[in-house]
């Protein structure tokens, strides 16, 4: 991805940042990232070697204040802060699951930082549960920044209508003090139509790249740092079964009875996309951090007997080819890849944010006092 938006510096944190897939995303889209909030080891790792001018706070976000990120500012403004909060609570991944997760109310602290340190603009992403499932923390999310002064707008996005070669419904909230950010038009869609590109397929991103290695030998080669993440788990002779069996698209449904899993022999319960595999001309299925496991989804590579690899996932998630994942541990990595906003989404969400400023900080100041219009509502949920 190549910067945009050159008009003038601007200043971005990232609450929350991961692995730094959103602020590959910032950056790509013309902000200068002076701060993040991370507080996992290894996503602090990852970000420090692809993001080494930006000040990360390895630190619970509710021990940071606004006061801390302002100070990283050339100017003590902050044009847009960034913040993708915990969506575990909220996802339908564990909607069977009725307990309340702590990190639920982590979508306040961030607007205790809106509230401390006033950015012009604010971008969230969140699973679309979070106006279902979470709404009550939602509403009071948009309540208090509505009262801080901002006018908000968001909707529920799919990313692959953003090119990213993978089907990923997102929510997404964009809002402006005393302005509103418009909700960026797709740019692709699914058959072309109005004139737009088709979706990015699997087979554009991961066809045509080396053949990946075994995590144990790609250990053994390296001394168990070093390699570029173009890695598989060894599959169990049962799930080569399966796999070899498995059509692309389909569900575990279209293997043989005998070859499935127990728990999928006589009943059509659990997740459809288990045990299955990729296409090639359509996009991937959403990348999760069970992305290398063909237990947790259609993980499966469209034609060879494997799964996706470690890289091949990383790109599907739209991170650069020579994005550096900086843990020895396979889990931890596939973590960071299935957490993060794809770059190529954030990238277009924060353009409509730079574009948003700009319009605003060039127009012309009022020469005497006018009514105010009133401010619109927002949606309600």
């Amino acid at each position: 991805m190549r910067a945009r938006n050159k008009k003038r510096p601007l200043f971005a944190v990232d609450i929350f940042s991961g692995a730094g897939g959103l602020t590959t995303g910032l950056k790509a889209a013309g902000f200068r990232v002076v701060a993040g909030v991370e507080i996992e080891q290894h996503a602090v790792s990852t970000f420090k070697v692809n993001h080494p001018e930006t000040r990360i706070f390895k630190q619970d976000v509710t021990t940071v204040t606004g006061t801390d990120l302002l100070a990283e500012t050339d100017e003590r403004c902050i044009h847009l802060l960034a913040g993708c909060p915990p969506c575990q609570g909220f996802t339908s991944l564990t909607s069977k699951y009725r307990r309340t997760d702590p990190r639920d109310r982590l979508i306040l602290e961030l607007a205790r930082l809106i509230e401390q340190s006033r950015p012009l603009t604010v971008m969230i992403e969140n699973v679309p549960g979070l106006a279902q499932k979470g709404k009550r923390l939602f509403n009071q999310f948009i309540r208090r920044i509505e009262a801080a002064g901002y006018i908000a707008d968001w909707d529920v996005l799919q990313v692959a209508d953003y090119g990213v070669p993978q089907s990923r419904r997102r929510l997404v909230l964009l809002a402006g003090r005393g302005f509103s950010v418009p909700i960026p038009p797709p740019t692709h869609s699914r058959a072309g139509d109005g004139g737009l590109p088709k979706w990015t397929t699997v087979r554009s991103v991961i066809a045509g790249l080396p053949s990946p290695k075994l995590l144990a030998e790609a250990k053994a080669s390296s001394g168990g740092t070093g390699h570029d993440w173009n890695v598989v788990r060894q599959l169990s002779t049962q799930n080569k079964r399966r796999l070899r069996h498995a059509i692309p698209g389909e569900s575990w449904e279209k293997i043989p009875k005998r070859f499935r899993p127990d728990c999928h022999k006589d009943k059509k319960a659990g997740f459809s996309n288990v045990y299955g595999r990729m296409q090639w001309d359509e996009v991937s299925p959403t990348i999760t951090a069970g992305c290398t496991t063909l237990s947790k989804g259609r993980f499966g590579h469209p034609e060879e007997n494997r799964t996706l690899s470690v890289r091949e996932a990383a790109l599907l998630q739209t991170f650069p080819a020579d994005y550096v994942f900086s843990s020895p541990y396979m889990e931890h990595v596939c973590a960071m890849i299935g957490n993060a906003l794809p770059c190529v989404f954030a990238a277009v969400l924060a353009e409509s944010c730079a574009n948003a400023i700009h319009v605003n900080m060039n127009k012309p100041k009022p020469t005497s006092k006018r009514s105010r219009k009133p401010r619109p509502q927002s949606r309600d949920l």
